[in-house]
């Protein structure tokens, strides 16, 4: 198991009034995503949990695109990882912004 953290600063915060938001499910070639809005408006935090050890540069590389598409400031995100690959990454992280992005809880 490798559990890897990343931390940026961002240009605005996320939309949307929700609290927390849940995406995804930990299974062989997928992942499950927890978001919750515990940061200031400028930063963002990822931790991942993964089984597939040895790629932290490919988690650098689409972590870094994500952050720069989204701009997910206050946000947290809880990430356990079945394997997923990088498309199945990035789906999965826009789909917790969409969803928390929405008013609600």
């Amino acid at each position: 198991m490798e559990d890897l953290r990343f931390q940026h600063r961002v240009r605005a915060p996320a939309g949307g009034t929700r609290k927390s938001a849940i995406v995804g499910v930990v299974a062989s070639g997928n992942l499950e995503v927890l978001v919750e809005r515990v940061l200031s408006d400028v930063e963002c935090a990822l931790d991942i949990k993964t089984a597939a050890t040895g790629f932290g540069e490919v988690w650098t590389a689409v972590i870094g695109d994500f952050v720069e598409r989204y701009s997910p400031g206050g946000l947290r995100f809880s990430i356990n990882d079945g394997g997923a690959r990088p498309d199945t990454v990035s789906l999965r992280l826009a789909q917790a912004v969409r969803l928390i992005a929405e008013d609600g809880r």
